[in-house]
């Protein structure tokens, strides 16, 4: 499809709002950081109890991811998306409000089902709704948006910090939420984004792909005119779609068992299982309370996380426009060393940089550079990288599969890694953070081919080979 005969701004438009889903994503992920010491002290929570609520939210991502197919596929991709921005402002809502820590951990649960969803459907509504010449730069506009998520959930909660102790004397309702128990401000203030993107969800139209599969073509050719500008282009893509989808109807799912391809769909969900014990989502929770282990005040550590998602959303942007110069596996090798060198000088840091009377920014620089280092490579890669490595027939289940693996890896992440830092101590955990860089960098270069610059077919070929 030809991007003459395309309505980019209202395409661009379309795009932007399912991102909006990822910046919930982000947000939700990341806003949890600010709040895991107040929580901890104000309920009494064990180092167990304080993964917990940690990842609960994540195990509703699990329920999320499990479930989103199936609903965008029942109900459509729009309703499946408004369906997560009510359980997003449900969970804002209800966090802001609510009464104990189990209720807490119900409604963090909730909007982890919400991110579950989104990180599959919105991904997949930009895709079914762009021209493939610009494909690919629309779906990371969703990557770039979860970022730019947790820059977010990290400058509220620096705000709020950073003016807790005059809200104290501001009226009961402010002094509560935004200053003796400000961990209700942090997580509700993402209830203004919910709402946006519960509103504007409204204005976009049902994905044309699902309508065609639903047997509404009349509905989808309309659809098509408001993203095509010619009468040809819009019968062009009708076509298109038509028969790509009987295609798809034809396929046997025998191909998923089939030697080559069962084995992509081993190293793709191990890579992406691996990615997450490599140490990037720890630093991404507990962000605050390690700075403020390593001796930084309050204040500090919270702007350090700052700090982190800043360099996070740039380096992101530096990837996506070198990801197809420079090669998947290029960005992976010299990404991952520079994470395993940083993950080491970490640990020696914890243990002997105190001692020496080394300054905690050190420790700030060595993090900023680790997540430069993981962002430009393992995060830049890996979805694009699975979205590659597997036939179109089985592409689908082939990624929730993987999906279903990340979500698993970053659940165990977010419970364990308190326990890791009280019993294994900070070094070791770092040290073993940096020991599971080489599992992942092994696969990578003995079991992963370099997709770069590669027709899908040549992939597909390449999988199948495979014995």
């Amino acid at each position: 499809m030809s991007n003459n005969n395309s309505n980019i701004g209202y395409v661009v438009f379309l795009a932007l709002v399912a991102a909006l889903g990822g910046i919930l994503f982000g947000y939700d992920t990341a806003v949890i950081s600010g709040t895991t010491s107040d929580v901890s002290v104000q309920f009494g929570l064990s180092e167990m109890s304080k993964g917990w609520y940690v990842g609960c939210a994540l195990v509703g991502s699990i329920i999320g991811v499990a479930c989103a197919g199936l609903l965008s596929d029942f109900l459509g991709r729009k309703r499946t998306l408004l369906i997560a921005a009510v359980l997003f402002s449900a969970s804002a809502i209800g966090c802001c409000f609510c009464s104990g820590f189990s209720d807490l951990v119900f409604y963090r649960i909730i909007g982890g089902v919400g991110i579950g969803i989104v990180s599959i459907v919105s991904p997949m509504y930009i895709s079914e709704i762009s021209p493939a010449s610009i494909r690919g730069t629309m779906v990371t506009l969703y990557q770039l948006a979860v970022t730019m998520g947790l820059l977010l959930a990290y400058l509220v909660n620096y705000i709020i910090l950073s003016n807790s102790d005059s809200l104290y004397e501001a009226n009961p309702f402010v002094q509560r939420f935004f200053g003796s128990e400000m961990w209700r401000g942090m997580l509700g203030s993402e209830s203004f984004v919910t709402v946006l993107f519960l509103v504007i969800v409204f204005f976009i139209p049902e994905s044309p792909r699902w309508l065609i599969v639903k047997g509404k073509d009349n509905d989808a050719l309309k659809v098509f005119q408001r993203l095509k500008s010619t009468a040809e282009g819009v019968q062009e893509e009708y076509n298109l779609t038509k028969s790509s989808i009987a295609g798809e109807i034809k396929s046997e799912w025998k191909t998923l068992l089939e030697p080559g391809i069962r084995k992509a769909v081993f190293y793709g969900s191990a890579i992406a299982i691996l990615g997450q014990f490599m140490g990037v989502n720890a630093v991404l929770y507990y962000g605050p309370d390690i700075f403020a282990d390593a001796g930084l005040a309050s204040q500090d550590s919270s702007l350090s996380t700052v700090l982190v998602g800043l360099v996070n959303m740039i380096t992101t942007v530096i990837a996506v426009f070198i990801i197809d110069k420079v090669g998947r596996k290029t960005l992976i090798w010299y990404g991952v060393t520079s994470m395993i060198c940083c993950l080491v000088l970490i640990g020696l840091y914890f243990i002997f940089g105190a001692a020496a009377g080394i300054s905690p920014y050190v420790l700030l620089f060595l993090f900023l550079a680790y997540i430069f280092s993981q962002a430009i490579s393992i995060s830049a890669v890996v979805f694009v990288l699975l979205s590659e490595m597997y036939p179109n027939n089985v592409r689908g289940i082939a990624m929730s599969i993987a999906g279903l693996s990340l979500w698993v890896g970053t659940y165990l992440i977010g419970q364990f890694t308190p326990w890791c830092m009280s019993n294994l101590t900070p070094a070791g955990t770092f040290f073993l953070f940096a020991f599971c860089c080489l599992p992942y960098m092994w696969i990578m270069w003995k079991k992963i081919p370099e997709t770069t610059g590669k027709s899908l077919e040549e992939i597909e070929k390449f999988w199948k080979a495979q014995n």
